[in-house]
């Protein structure tokens, strides 16, 4: 396995593109993971390499370092597991390829009840404190915001239930366009009937029976990130 000395292994279009949710105005939101250089990861900068990332706009783009992403992806993070489970890429190594065909080790059925409901969870209680807060009669913005934002928390869940249920990562929506559309618009006009659609919703989430292990596999994502290291010093 060769990789170039600090190339991006693995670069793709997320958010709302990649869902099958992008309405006129969308962003394209680029996702990705990097190996930091031999040299600089085996210097004393080595700790704060690691966790680093690398960000630009116009179009905006999040780059991990591998071993940030690994971490968080281990974790369930949603926003960066989806990485590993799309369709097309921009850029995809060897090492990339590498990481894809080990994503289902990063999967647990803790890390993505906790993760994906948590995430959602707290999202919805942001929106709904909006509301609480006597912001009723949005402006045009607002409104739009918030209905993003609903739809969104509701995509979560989905997914979460289709990845417990089926060991698999759905990326695109589309499919559920406009039953999540649909939710965003009652998060922006009634806040009490979201939260009872919300609280239904995750309710279905805790009961989905997971085929998913109890923990992810360390040893095989360790050995993967091990083997990129030494590839990228020889």
């Amino acid at each position: 396995m060769t990789q170039d000395t600090g190339a991006t292994l693995l670069l793709g279009v997320v958010g709302s593109t990649a869902y099958g949710l992008a309405g006129e105005g969308s962003d394209e939101d680029r996702l990705g993971v990097y190996l930091a250089p031999p040299a600089d990861v085996l210097g004393l900068r080595g700790p704060s390499v690691l966790t680093g990332s690398r960000v630009t706009t116009d179009p905006d783009v999040t780059v991990h370092e591998l071993y940030k992403f690994t971490t968080l992806a281990l974790k369930g993070n949603p926003t960066v597991s989806e990485l590993l489970w799309l369709d097309g890429y921009v850029v995809e190594t060897e090492g990339g390829r590498a990481l894809r065909e080990v994503r289902e080790a990063f999967l647990s059925t803790a890390a993505v009840r906790g993760a994906y409901g948590g995430y959602a969870l707290q999202q919805s209680r942001k929106l709904l404190s909006r509301h609480g807060a006597g912001q009723r009669g949005f402006s045009s913005d607002l409104a739009k915001r918030t209905a993003k934002h609903g739809r969104h928390c509701l995509r979560l869940l989905r997914q979460a239930r289709g990845l417990l249920a089926t060991g698999h990562l759905a990326i695109d929506m589309s499919a559920q366009r406009e039953e999540l559309f649909a939710a965003g618009e009652l998060a922006a006009s009634d806040p009490e009937a979201f939260a009872a659609l919300f609280e239904s919703e995750f309710a279905a989430l805790e009961t989905v029976d997971s085929v998913l292990p109890e923990h992810p596999d360390h040893a095989r994502v360790e050995r993967v990130v091990v083997e990129l290291r030494l590839a990228s010093m020889r």
